[in-house]
């Protein structure tokens, strides 16, 4: 039997790019740098591991360069700028993790994979796009773009106008055999960096892929269940999910089955919005042979979950 236990990592977007912090190439490595203290904890504990992240700021300034510079140069699709953000996050993970590895004198190689995430072309979602992207405007500055770039948007009351694209449910990771074999071997590998690429299956069985936007972190489930990980690491901003969340009777979640968080979000505790997909994806993960999944902050998962507060969800 194996003497590891393998596990997938999905880093927050906070990581890499905390709100109220300008978005400086600078100011994200320094912040990966920080995040690795987190992942160290894990390889030095033995585990093998696939590392997932959000990329939500990125994608969106990688969107805005394409819309001031479409004069000039080739407009480029959603999908090329998933797999774009997922080179350069990858690459700056990477290397920050792989200088860690040496200061601690570990011998493990670190590798990132573009990652192409199956998705039903037939889902909900793409007939009913809502999730926003890139930047704010006003509804006279986005009229014409929408126009121009063929976009679907919507406004958000009291704030302003954005893009929105489906944000169809990952089915399958194409790359998984690759990712599960070098997993095994013990490289740690980056993977389906903000969701990753959404494609899905022609008639003729070929792939082709679509203006999408994948959750992060049901895709870290369903590469978590495709490689066959015991367990699963959601990072977060918080130390631990609560009902009631914001009331006066709120109370944070130690430990939970799955019968029982499966109720709460029938419930209504989990917005859309904020924890609802991590608990969706925690649940997808758990019923499909995952063996626990654990809800934290990435600062508590720095200092080591021994010392510091996390839900924990189990079978």
């Amino acid at each position: 039997m194996a003497k590891y236990k393998t596990a997938v990592i999905a880093l927050g977007g906070n990581a890499i790019s905390p709100k109220g912090e300008q978005d400086t190439i600078a100011n994200q490595f320094r912040n990966t740098r920080k995040s690795c203290i987190a992942i160290m904890n894990f390889i030095q504990q033995n585990y093998h591991l696939a590392i997932t992240h959000g990329n939500g700021p990125q994608v969106g300034n990688a969107l805005l360069r394409v819309e001031m510079a479409s004069d000039i140069a080739p407009r480029l699709p959603l999908g090329i700028c998933d797999a774009d953000t997922e080179g350069g996050m990858g690459y700056m993970i990477e290397q920050s993790l792989q200088n860690s590895l040496i200061k601690a004198g570990i011998d493990r190689d670190v590798v990132t994979l573009i990652t192409q995430v199956i998705v039903d072309a037939k889902d909900p979602s793409i007939a009913n796009p809502s999730k926003y992207i890139g930047g704010w405007y006003t509804k006279e500055e986005i009229i014409p773009l929408a126009k121009k770039f063929n976009w679907h948007v919507k406004e958000v009351p009291g704030k302003g106008w954005r893009r929105v694209v489906p944000s169809p449910i990952p089915k399958k990771i194409i790359n998984r055999k690759a990712i599960k074999h070098l997993v095994d071997l013990g490289i740690i590998v980056i993977a389906a960096g903000g969701g990753g690429i959404p494609v899905y299956i022609m008639e003729s069985g070929l792939y082709e892929g679509f203006d999408a936007v994948i959750d992060k972190d049901r895709a870290s489930a369903v590469l978590a269940n495709d490689i066959g990980a015991q367990e699963l690491f959601i990072l977060t901003d918080v130390d631990q999910i609560a009902i009631n969340f914001g009331k006066n009777n709120q109370e944070f979640i130690d430990k939970i089955h799955l019968r029982d968080i499966k109720n709460l979000l029938k419930e209504g505790h989990f917005p859309p919005g904020s924890m609802g997909p991590k608990v969706q994806a925690a649940i997808n993960f758990l019923e499909n042979g995952g063996e626990s999944v654990t809800i934290t902050s990435l600062q508590t998962a720095q200092i080591g979950l021994e010392k510091g507060k996390y839900t924990r969800i189990i079978p």
